[in-house]
């Protein structure tokens, strides 16, 4: 049980700033292959869904990576960056962006809902995967 706080203890600021850096790069990788290989295989709309969810998803991870640096700077007691309240508000401004994405994406494409929720999975799987392979190291 003591080994735990020893394992997230010795990761660093740059250590998940690289995690969140690839899960974005994965993500989008990931997200055009499917893409991809969807509008070969089923329809194109299908293969819209997949790249909405893709891109929110990867949008999603970019504007965590912004917050943890103001997390991060503010716990190291740090100065905190100028513009840290435009952040939090372009943070939640971007979550309203978010959903109407997805709400014109379900009504315009009227493709698979089951590839746009596969397209937003794509952030956790690329984050946990990321998560994994930095404490295996």
């Amino acid at each position: 049980m003591s080994e735990e706080p020893q394992i997230f203890s010795e990761i660093t600021d740059a250590d998940l700033e690289g995690l969140l850096q690839r899960a974005i790069r994965n993500t989008l990788i990931i997200g055009v292959v499917v893409s991809l290989a969807l509008w070969k295989a089923a329809t194109w709309r299908d293969a819209a869904m997949m790249a909405t969810g893709t891109a929110i998803s990867a949008a999603s991870i970019f504007e965590w990576r912004r917050l943890s640096r103001f997390i991060a700077a503010k716990m190291d007691k740090k100065q905190t960056p100028r513009g840290s309240g435009f952040a939090v508000i372009f943070f939640l401004i971007r979550l309203t962006i978010f959903a109407g994405a997805i709400y014109v994406s379900l009504k315009c494409f009227r493709g698979s809902a089951a590839a746009l929720l596969c397209g937003l999975a794509l952030a956790v799987l690329t984050l946990v995967w990321e998560a994994l392979r930095l404490l295996r190291n």
